[in-house]
C-alpha cells in the first residue's frame, strides 16, 4: 500500500485517544505499545509518531495531534496509515465528545 492510499475510513478530524488498556513502552526507535485486553503489541518506529500517539489526547482530532508533532502536510498519508493501523488493532480509539 502506498502512502496515498492510506484507508479512507480513519478519520483525521476526530477525537482520539489511546485505549485505557495500552501501555506504552518508550524506547530508542520509538515505542512498544502493549494492548492488555488483545495481548497485541504494536511498534511505532519513530519518536514522531509517539509524540502524535500522546498527543492525542490533548488535541482536538487526529490532525492536530500531527501537526503539533511537526508532522507536515507531504507526510500526513504515511501517518495516516499508522493511525489507522492503531484503530484497526485497537490500540486507540475514537475519543466520546
Amino acid at each position: 500500500m502506498s502512502t496515498e492510499d492510506a484507508p479512507a475510513d480513519f478519520d483525521l478530524d476526530a477525537a482520539w485517544r489511546l485505549d485505557d488498556r495500552v501501555s506504552i513502552r518508550p524506547e530508542r526507535f520509538g515505542a512498544l505499545l502493549y494492548h492488555f485486553g488483545t495481548r497485541r503489541l504494536s511498534f511505532l518506529k519513530n519518536p514522531t509518531l509517539l509524540a502524535v500517539v500522546r498527543g492525542l489526547a490533548t488535541h482536538p482530532d487526529a490532525r492536530a495531534a500531527c501537526a503539533e508533532a511537526g508532522v507536515g502536510p507531504g507526510e500526513l498519508p504515511r501517518y495516516r496509515a499508522a493511525l489507522a493501523a492503531l484503530a484497526d488493532s485497537r490500540m486507540i480509539q475514537p475519543r466520546s465528545p
